[in-house]
């Protein structure tokens, strides 16, 4: 048990060897700290600490030293003596005992560990100050004696010099299994039975120990009590001798409890560290550890590892729809389904939401990774059985290879992860290795990456504007604004080569922030020219997500100083079914501002009638597919003049993109389109080049 008057001199050379022993020790008593060892005994002498902690290896004098002294001096013998040590040989361990230390500390210092141990001293020590009092009270309390040993939750038995029984209380009755009659005159070591948990090794008697170096000691670590019936019990405990006032040993007394509970407690932790709860798979953390375990044989094996990462495809879409609660019946029936395709060749694990990685260790020697991997998707494919109806899924799995295309556990990982991206990229259900190309390709990303970031926080991002001419008078009559980046040597980068990226990293929302801003201040540029204009800005799925977004672009265009309705957002119909309710809310308050909205690609996505009515759009634009191929199929024309035709019912305003001919151009005009875009006319340019061409309207040749 703690007490609040105890006290523990720490002493070691190291500042923060020493720094680490006070922290782990400040909360259990009252440290004095000693860095010089020369002072330690004096220190000690002053204080008689209840609990020395010393380093052996100190340059003035030793720990071994320091103990001598301490040993030799009468009023400080009795204090026990925990060496603090980087040494593990048996030498020093004998020549440690054999001066009196009662336990060790390793170094480098678990704190956790520490606390333990000094606790567990601190608590002999208690124990030990009180059986000390009872035993100088012995004849006159006797009685009273024996109820408080028969009443303590700890059990007692005391021996004589012999090291024969002569007290046992009710709790060291029922874990070793002797009744006090049979108990008492035998042998300790007959009565307790102590074996080590993991060997199952007899262990010297603590009580057998004390009566021979004539000081107080502890239970070995990991110490197991078998009872009379075979009952085993992780216990704890300590022993003191007993002396009179004349110095003569009677005996020796032991405490000790069951831990068992504790004990078990703590292998479920361990278990619950490393585990996952929902599958009882490994989880990342024990994964991680068995790669690296893995990694480690192959030096020898001179086998391959192979990591599988596995991901169950459109599983948040199944999550969000159906909830959380069939989404974990989901992942437990894979995991089992995984597991049983994987069985005791491997490693499964669970290291993510719906995130699974198999870990072969001896690829070429029976174990095939690509294998593993088909067997895997086979068992994707089997439906899952969901309130009565059956649900198919598929899987996406990625394979890295060490020593092929890894250097460590960490790589692996990531390259996994590369290829089961890849996966998904090829339209899921399969799986991918890692290669040179996927390695370049990610590499590519990375670099495309960092120039993004760079361009978006040095505000570097180009906007190039196309035209946007009408098919009657031939003028433009407006402009879509369309995002650029330049590389190192001053080349244009596409959009395609970045857009999916900003969107995958959130970026996004930067980017599409200073596309518009820039575009605000381009029109406003116009107007202090005379020339009023309107630009078309491109609005991605994940802007529309946002709540704040309508507020943005009003701030946008409020600072910039221009009217609402110089300004067109255009969507795409995915962006628009993202979060129906949600996105028809922002579209009406980005309305309410002025600002018109523009149906973006259409016909490439939903093309479902009803969100044009419920949606509040102004422009239709015809997708460019759809026009380059209407002079030659007729089916593309076909759709084109649907378009059309259906626009106009709606009274929405028709732009046609990717017009390249002067046929497209004469086809759309006497379709009814109101306004078009495309190379034929203009292609797109930077905005300086724009202002200068188009300050006047052009007529198209």
């Amino acid at each position: 048990m703690e007490n609040e008057t105890q006290k523990v001199v720490i002493i070691d050379d190291e500042p923060t060897t020493l720094l680490l022993l006070e922290s782990a020790v400040e909360s259990l008593a009252k440290v004095v700290t000693v860095s010089q060892s020369v002072q330690a005994f004096e220190c000690v002498k002053l204080h008689c600490p209840d609990l020395v902690v010393l380093d052996i290896s100190m340059p003035e004098m030793s720990g071994f030293e320091v103990c001598k002294q301490i040993k030799a001096c009468p009023d400080t013998a009795s204090i026990p003596v925990i060496f603090v040590t980087s040494h593990s040989d048996i030498e020093n361990e004998r020549i440690a005992l054999s001066l009196g230390a009662i336990d060790f500390i390793s170094k480098p210092v678990d704190m956790n560990l520490c606390r333990m141990r000094v606790s567990n001293h601190l608590t002999i020590q208690s124990q030990k100050s009180m059986l000390s009092t009872i035993n100088t009270e012995l004849e006159a309390e006797k009685k009273h004696l024996a109820i408080t040993l028969r009443s303590i939750a700890d059990g007692v038995i005391s021996i004589n010099a012999a090291g024969d029984v002569t007290f046992i209380n009710p709790v060291a009755q029922r874990l070793t299994g002797y009744s006090e009659k049979e108990a008492i005159g035998k042998p300790i070591d007959a009565v307790m039975n102590l074996r080590d948990a993991s060997s199952n090794e007899s262990l010297l008697n603590p009580a057998l120990y004390a009566l021979e170096i004539l000081r107080p000691v502890a239970m070995s670590y990991n110490a197991t009590l078998v009872s009379r019936q075979n009952k085993i019990f992780r216990v704890e405990d300590s022993a003191s001798p007993i002396i009179d006032d004349e110095g003569r040993l009677l005996g020796a007394v032991m405490v000790f409890q069951d831990v068992s509970e504790a004990v078990e407690m703590a292998v479920k932790m361990t278990h619950m560290t490393n585990h996952d709860q929902l599958t009882g798979l490994p989880n990342r953390v024990l994964l991680h550890d068995r790669i690296v375990q893995a990694v480690s044989r192959c030096f020898t094996s001179k086998q391959s590892v192979a990591l599988l990462l596995i991901d169950i495809d459109n599983f948040k879409y199944l999550n969000d729809s159906l909830g959380h609660q069939i989404g974990d019946f989901v992942i437990s029936n894979i995991a089992k389904r995984l597991n049983k395709v994987v069985g005791q060749g491997g490693t499964l694990a669970r290291v993510g939401g719906d995130e699974f990685a198999c870990l072969l260790s001896d690829v070429g020697s029976g174990f095939s990774a690509d294998s593993i991997a088909m067997a895997c998707l086979q068992a994707g494919r089997e439906p899952i059985e969901i309130n009565g109806k059956p649900h198919r899924l598929s899987l996406s799995i990625g394979i890295s290879l060490y020593p092929q295309d890894a250097v460590n556990a960490e790589e692996m990982m990531r390259h996994a992860d590369s290829a089961m991206y890849r996966s998904k990229s090829l339209g899921k259900d399969t799986f991918s290795f890692f290669s040179k190309d996927l390695q370049h390709a990610m590499h590519h990303r990375v670099e495309m990456e960092i120039k993004l970031r760079h361009a978006i926080e040095n505000n570097a991002l180009a906007v190039f504007l196309q035209p946007k001419y009408d098919f009657d008078n031939k003028k433009v009559q407006g402009a879509e604004s369309l995002v650029r980046m330049y590389d190192e040597s001053g080349e244009v980068i596409g959009p395609d080569e970045f857009i999916p990226l900003a969107e995958e990293t959130g970026l996004i929302h930067q980017l599409g922030k200073q596309v518009l801003q820039k575009s605000c201040e381009f029109v406003a540029s116009c107007n202090e020219h005379g020339q009023p204009f309107k630009i078309a800005v491109n609005v991605a799925a994940k802007q529309l997500a946002n709540p704040g977004f309508a507020k943005e672009v009003e701030q946008i265009i409020k600072k910039a100083g221009i009217d609402a309705s110089s300004i067109e957002l255009e969507v795409t119909e995915s962006a628009l079914m993202h979060d129906f309710e949600q996105t028809r809310d922002i579209l009406i308050e980005l309305t309410s501002l002025g600002v018109t909205i523009a149906l973006d690609d259409f016909g490439t996505g939903y093309s479902s009638l009803s969100y044009l009515r419920q949606f509040p759009l102004n422009v239709l634009k015809i997708d460019r597919s759809f026009v380059i191929d209407m002079d030659t199929e007729q089916q593309a024309h076909d759709i084109v003049t649907a378009i059309v035709h259906l626009a106009l019912s709606l009274e929405l305003k028709i732009v046609a993109e990717g017009i390249e001919t002067q046929s497209h151009f004469n086809g759309l005009k006497a379709l009814g389109c109101h306004l078009g875009q495309g190379y034929f006319m203009c292609r797109p340019m930077p905005m300086n080049d724009f202002f200068t061409k188009f300050i006047d309207d052009i007529d198209v040749a």
